[in-house]
């Protein structure tokens, strides 16, 4: 069971809404979602691909890609809203207190440096440190993610290290800068199951330890019950319920999450895939998202877009079908 954390938001998001300008109109890829994350607390984001989950992560971090904008809503870190600062300013508070891993370690690391160089340029751009000083924080850093016999291998260049350890030298320098808030995009879908649960540990132990926020975006449902504390999952840019982990896999109450849990592989049916495709995000349907897919869905889905419902403490639900709470498995 994973730690009770602080009520106190780290980081909030409030309404946000991210928009595509195409020749075909805007594409609305995230429409209108909210939450908060705690210090010390892991936020799970799931959802299918197209979801939404890592252009969130992005927008926090000061990554969209244009032409993506943040046309509404505002993302707050320790009080300071952040949406809206200009580039230079938010490029300093990422590295410095927002850390980041992501999905391929080899797009994070500069193959042509050793780990050593690209660790201590990191920490000096953000600490007073000399180059003794950084060194021998680097040399902590490299210990601490788990990298044996680090004072051998600190001077090595990412090629010579398995991807495993190259994703904890990711983490290394995520943690560089001592961040309050760490946005995980996906850093296990690359490894192997074995290392993928050494990852998993590593980062709800920082967690626990440094008191740390962090958002875990994932499609992977196993990995989202192993390390967070709540799930957000999110469809077609839409936001559909909030929940305690517990909650989110034993009590699910939107459709969409039950069906998700349920196209789980099981001995008792197998495969169950959700009929139908995710809409197209440059013209959705109304209401919400899911309605064209839900077996619950009724007229009133198709043209009003549900407000959260409160299922019980820290469980919210977009739907105005909640299904009744009965235990569907947890992921294995």
């Amino acid at each position: 069971m994973l730690k009770k954390v602080e009520t106190s938001p780290l980081l909030s998001v409030r309404n946000l809404r991210i928009e595509f300008p195409t020749r075909r109109g805007t594409l609305v890829a995230v429409d209108d979602i909210s939450f908060d994350i705690a210090p010390g607390e892991i936020l799970g984001v799931v959802g299918e691909s197209g979801a939404g989950k890592s252009l969130t992560g992005a927008a926090i971090i000061g990554l969209l890609e244009p032409p993506g904008r943040i046309a509404q809503g505002e993302i707050t870190l320790e009080g300071q809203r952040i949406d809206n600062l200009p580039y230079e300013e938010i490029r300093r508070i990422r590295g410095r207190r927002i850390g980041a891993i992501f999905q391929d370690p080899l797009t994070s690391l500069n193959p042509l440096y050793s780990v050593s160089r690209q660790l201590v340029e990191t920490i000096q751009t953000h600490l007073p440190l000399n180059d003794k000083e950084a060194r021998a924080r680097a040399l902590e850093l490299l210990d601490e993610v788990g990298i044996p016999g680090a004072g051998e291998r600190i001077d090595h260049y990412p090629h010579q290290f398995s991807g495993g350890m190259r994703q904890r030298v990711v983490i290394a320098l995520a943690l560089c800068a001592e961040p309050r808030l760490i946005i995980a995009d996906e850093p296990t879908t690359a490894l192997d199951v074995t290392i993928q649960a050494q990852i998993l540990h590593l980062l709800r132990t920082l967690a626990r330890e440094r008191d740390v926020a962090v958002l875990f975006t994932t499609h992977d449902l196993g990995t989202t019950y192993e390390i967070c504390d709540r799930v957000t999952v999110m469809y077609a840019g839409q936001e559909m319920e909030t929940a305690p982990s517990d909650g989110f896999f034993n009590t699910p109450s939107h459709p969409y999450t039950r069906d998700l849990l349920q196209s789980l592989p099981s001995r008792e049916h197998g495969i169950k895939g959700i009929p139908g495709d995710i809409p197209a995000l440059i013209s959705p349907p109304g209401g919400c998202r899911f309605h064209p897919r839900c077996t619950a869905a009724s007229e009133r889905c198709s043209v009003e877009r549900p407000d959260h419902t409160q299922i019980s403490e820290r469980h919210n639900v977009r739907c105005f079908h909640p299904v009744a709470h009965k235990s569907v498995g947890a992921a294995s």
